[in-house]
């Protein structure tokens, strides 16, 4: 398994320096592991102090870096050493991967009434219900279930025990108990979408809950019903997103953050992890809702004063309003 670096440069384009296109790569590796059958990539500065020491074959380096990196050896010069980087990964699985095999595993369950493009792969225990379309060159890994009527775009790929279309959490209150409100809508996913494994997606209560093209989903998200998720928009693990809310386009959602219910983040609108967003946001910016982190005892009396924080604003309102009516009509 190996690629020259004539086959990567003119794949994917690049300046070669200080070293020949017949070089051959074995692997891709991190600057501080690789040795001197691997390639690597510098994309934050920060970590120019490595660049010296590695034993990569070449590294992928950034015009501002050429120098340091032709001074070490033989390096690859681009605009953007992670986008390279990414695009390398995908040459090495499309060279190197042994062939798929398109279509229904046998032990996958797909309804007479489900639609299955040709070109999809449908894996090993999964469920397709009545009505669920897959569109072309979809992957859905195994176990995944497509439940009634939910729609699945083309290239998307679907990883292991993904669930789309379970109802959501909807009920009404009567005399102490909980009556179910069924859920009718579907869910609908557009095109180069990717789950990750144990996500879920309910289904709309009457309208559709809706995921975008380009969409990403890390593992273990929970989009509630009736969501909406602009294009091209990240969800970091074990975020969750409560019913109704409506995410923009160009979103990155952190990890373990939460969205309460019916509220809008407008386009190009980041979140940082473990926040809890409890207000719409509409203009484009990185938002933080936690607590930071510290010593447990300072912790206690930042949150004791915390709690004050209301009272104290009322005494310094007040106080304010006694040194107003101390002043003289003059000002003094």
């Amino acid at each position: 398994m190996s690629l020259t670096l004539g086959q990567i440069v003119d794949a994917l384009g690049g300046a070669l320096r200080g070293a020949a296109k017949t070089l051959e790569i074995q692997r891709i590796a991190p600057l501080e592991s690789a040795e001197a059958d691997a390639i690597s990539f510098l994309s934050n500065p920060k970590y120019l102090h490595q660049l010296a020491a590695s034993q990569a074959a070449c590294v992928v380096v950034a015009p501002a870096q050429q120098d340091a990196a032709v001074a070490r050896g033989a390096c690859i010069v681009v605009d953007n050493p992670y986008l390279y980087f990414a695009q390398l990964t995908q040459l090495w699985k499309r060279m190197h991967a042994e062939a798929g095999v398109q279509g229904v595993h046998s032990t996958a369950v797909v309804h007479p009434q489900a639609k299955v493009h040709p070109s999809a792969t449908i894996g090993p225990l999964c469920v397709v219900e009545r009505g669920a379309e897959i569109g072309a060159d979809t992957v859905l890994k195994s176990r995944v279930t497509i439940s009634e009527y939910c729609v699945v775009g083309e290239r998307c790929l679907l990883h292991p025990g993904v669930v789309i279309g379970a109802d959501g959490f909807g009920f009404a209150q009567q005399q102490g108990q909980w009556v179910k409100i069924e859920q009718l809508g579907r869910v609908r996913i557009g095109s180069d979408v990717e789950i990750g494994a144990n996500t879920c997606i309910d289904r709309g209560a009457l309208d559709d809950t809706v995921i975008a093209d380009g969409v990403k989903l890390d593992n273990l998200v929970q989009i509630g019903h009736n969501v909406q998720v602009g294009a091209h928009t990240a969800i970091a693990g074990n975020a969750g997103v409560a019913g109704s809310a409506q995410i923009g386009a160009h979103c990155s959602i952190g990890g373990a953050s939460n969205i309460l219910g019916h509220l809008t983040i407008g386009d190009g609108v980041a979140i940082s992890p473990t926040s809890v967003v409890m207000r719409s946001v509409t203009q484009p910016g990185l938002y933080t809702g936690i607590f930071p982190l510290a010593a447990n005892a300072q912790w206690e009396k930042n949150a004791a004063t915390l709690k004050q924080l209301h009272a104290l604003r009322e005494r310094i309102k007040a106080l304010e309003k006694a040194l107003d009516a101390q002043r003289s009509p003059n000002g003094n």
